[in-house]
């Protein structure tokens, strides 16, 4: 730091005598200890990615990743600094570098499970629900205790033709988790998909208070008492914020989309998913499988 005030200067035969006695090795101590050097601090990837994880807090996205990279060219084999880039990535939507990160965390250490989750989470989002498929099993196979939770690997089950599996998935977690229209809805379509609506409806599962808007619609609509047009009509009424409206048509057109789907109603539900991937939300999960149902079914059209 600057300062503003004039230092005095010494008188010339101190300044003399001072030069001699430091020639002779007899400094005064307290010169002696103005020239005492601070050991410098150890820099390690561990050290330099608490720094990341402080420049991340204060928002400062560029910095951290730039801490993070020097981390990594620190320590090479060390798994912490491709699992905080990986994180990192998939926050600032790069899902393909997060994936070779995790590539390279689990290569480093294969035990890691909460990895295979996020990696699983990563290759659903670039349309790969085999992939995923593989590492929601790895990891549930470290974590058996989240089997029943893992609605994830029912969604994923579902995009990879696995429809029995998927519905067993659903029926686990109405046990966790039994006032979830969305849960109801991907059994249905699962149950759909081989043993057809009807059946569907019958083993519809049962929720009565889904208090989000448009959900108890939605439901009516699988249970056959119900048309689209209601479910519209619901996730419309009122006067909601911008937000919600966006967020309960959003639910809307993707069930219907999904719904049609399993009706074999080809045109409008490609015609709700594409107004699901519009309002999506960035980050948001069901938005994500809105894109990658997109996705996957535009493949398929060109397979054919």
């Amino acid at each position: 730091m600057t300062s503003n005030r004039t230092i005095p200067l010494r008188p010339v035969s101190l300044l003399l005598s001072l030069a001699s006695l430091w020639m002779l090795g007899a400094a005064p101590n307290g010169l002696a200890e103005t020239k005492k050097k601070e050991p410098k601090p150890i820099v390690t990837a561990a050290s330099v990615l608490e720094e990341a994880q402080l420049a991340y807090a204060r928002g400062d996205r560029a910095n951290a990743m730039s801490l993070i990279n020097k981390a990594i060219h620190l320590e090479p084999n060390n798994s912490r600094g491709y699992f905080a880039r990986a994180r990192l990535e998939s926050t600032q939507g790069n899902p393909e570098k997060a994936l070779e990160d995790y590539n390279k965390v689990i290569a480093l250490d294969p035990s890691s499970g909460d990895v295979y989750q996020l990696r699983g989470l990563t290759h659903f989002e670039l349309g790969h629900p085999v992939d995923a498929v593989q590492d929601f099993n790895h990891y549930l196979t470290l974590s058996p205790d989240q089997i029943p939770h893992h609605w994830q690997r029912g969604i994923a089950y579902y995009y990879c033709d696995r429809y029995a599996e998927g519905r067993r998935q659903f029926e686990l977690h109405q046990e966790v988790n039994p006032q979830d229209v969305e849960n109801a809805a991907w059994h249905f379509f699962c149950v759909a998909r081989v043993e057809g609506v009807e059946k569907a409806r019958a083993l519809l599962l049962p929720v009565t208070l889904d208090s989000r808007v448009p959900m108890m619609q939605i439901l009516a609509l699988l249970a056959g008492k119900a048309t689209p047009d209601d479910v519209i009509a619901a996730a419309t009424a009122g006067n909601p914020t911008q937000a919600t409206r966006q967020r309960q048509l959003f639910h809307a057109h993707l069930y219907l989309g999904l719904y049609h789907e399993v009706m074999k109603e080809e045109k409008q539900s490609r015609e709700h998913i594409a107004q699901a991937v519009e309002l999506a939300a960035k980050g948001d999960y069901m938005g994500i499988v809105a894109k990658v149902h997109s996705k996957l079914r535009k493949g398929a059209g060109k397979g054919k």
